[in-house]
């Protein structure tokens, strides 16, 4: 039967809406899964839903998405790398040499040596009469700061470490009280756990009686683990008491000289130097007699005074460093010890030191190698004499070297002494570093 045109084209009208109110109905008020990228899933609740005050809670559907498991895929990913990465890092800080902390409290003169010119430490403000002075050095695996001035008191030093060194001055009554009360410090800091190393560094008695330290020592049921100590000391056994240079006096503001090509090359005018204190009946009235019987004070720089000084003035500080630069040699008599400041300062200028080998009155070590056992077990290239009778023949010899010969002595006498001062350095670092952090 053949349908009209008009019935058919009613039915497909009917048909369409049918099917867009069908789709329209699934759309909006179905629950069911209409596709992969929209649906929503019913939550049943237990027991048919829960209840709260008697009534019962909406469901709450969860979204859909569609890249959920590229994202677990992702962030475990993500997880590993960071795993591996702290892992890599963590065998990076175990390869990494241990690091440690020791500060220096400099409470005696002989600390700015110590910092300045055998660690090589810089110092903060640079004004030499500074109330507060402090510096930070890295040398292998130990980080120092150094604290140094009359303002740096007890109590008021910045203590973020648990080792220190204590720099003291021990030569007489007056500096062994008060180092005495550094000590009782450092003492109650090692009583109440602040501090666990401790090292001294001691200027000590020119005499070697240092017995004021000795309950102090941990070896005598003290506290103080290491013992550096000026002077020829019997009590030295490069185990936990070890000798120490004395170095220049930076108590009368000598610098760190450091070397350069005139200092080297330089003609030096003068053969010898002698500017210090002549006492009554000592060698060195020996010394002013042979220079001046022989006419050789007019072929040396020489300064008498009979009293000493304990400060130098800015004149008489440049006097002296221009009679080290001008001078071949520098004549180094014994005072109350052999050693002196003077024999440093003089290597300071590549001025050879013309030393007075002999022991003095007290109870330092008298074995082979002393006086000077330090010095020499360096190799010191000095002029060794007994007796400033010798003096006479060593000056002609010194007027028979040419001007070559006398440079290549200077630069071999700076070299020594820049090696000396990294021996020291080293060994005070190995020695602190060893003791304080062996099973650490």
């Amino acid at each position: 039967m053949k349908i009209p045109k008009r019935k058919l084209f009613l039915l497909i009208i009917f048909a369409y809406v049918a099917f867009s109110l069908y789709a329209a109905y699934n759309v909006f008020f179905s629950t069911k899964v209409i596709s992969r990228v929209h649906r929503v899933v019913k939550t049943v609740a237990p027991s048919g839903g829960v209840r709260d005050g008697g009534a019962v809670l909406p469901f709450v559907p969860d979204e859909w998405n569609p890249w959920e498991d590229e994202q677990v895929e992702y962030n475990s990913a993500l997880k590993k790398r960071r795993e591996a990465f702290k892992q890599y890092m963590g065998r990076i800080d175990k390869s990494k040499p241990k690091r440690h902390k020791v500060q220096i409290w400099g409470k005696a003169a002989i600390g700015l040596y110590l910092w300045e010119h055998i660690l090589e430490g810089p110092l903060n403000p640079t004004d030499k009469v500074a109330q507060w002075r402090e510096g930070e050095l890295q040398l292998g695996k130990i980080d120092f700061s150094f604290y140094t001035g009359p303002a740096v008191v007890q109590g008021h030093i910045p203590l973020d470490v648990n080792s220190l060194v204590l720099v003291l001055n021990g030569r007489e009554q007056q500096k062994v009280a008060y180092s005495t009360r550094w000590l009782e410090h450092v003492q109650a800091l090692v009583r109440s756990h602040t501090v666990s190393h401790v090292a001294v560094v001691l200027l000590g008695n020119e005499h070697c009686n240092n017995g004021w330290i000795s309950p102090h020592l941990k070896r005598n049921g003290g506290f103080v683990d290491l013992l550096f100590l000026v002077y020829d000391s019997p009590w030295v056994n490069d185990k936990d008491v070890f000798q120490w240079p004395l170095g220049v006096a930076t108590y009368r503001q000598f610098p760190m000289i450091r070397p350069n090509a005139q200092l080297i090359t330089s003609n030096r005018p003068y053969l010898c130097n002698f500017l210090g204190t002549v006492y009554k009946n000592s060698s060195r009235e020996t010394l002013m007699q042979v220079l001046k019987q022989s006419g050789l004070d007019k072929e040396c720089i020489t300064t008498a005074r009979e009293k000493w000084l304990p400060q130098e003035t800015g004149d008489s500080l440049r006097r002296y460093q221009a009679a080290l630069a001008q001078s071949e040699l520098t004549l180094c008599p014994v005072g109350i010890n052999t050693e002196c400041y003077r024999i440093y300062e003089a290597c300071s200028y590549g001025s050879v030191p013309v030393v007075e080998d002999v022991l003095t009155p007290g109870t330092c070590a008298a074995g082979p190698s002393s006086p000077l056992r330090l010095l020499k077990a360096a190799g010191a290239p000095f002029i060794f004499i007994n007796d400033w009778k010798e003096l006479p023949a060593i000056l002609e010899r010194e007027r028979g070297m040419n001007h070559e010969q006398r440079v290549d002595r200077r630069r071999r006498l700076l070299e020594w002494y820049a090696g000396f001062r990294q021996q020291m350095k080293e060994r005070f670092t190995e020695v602190i570093e060893e003791t304080f952090f062996k099973s650490g």
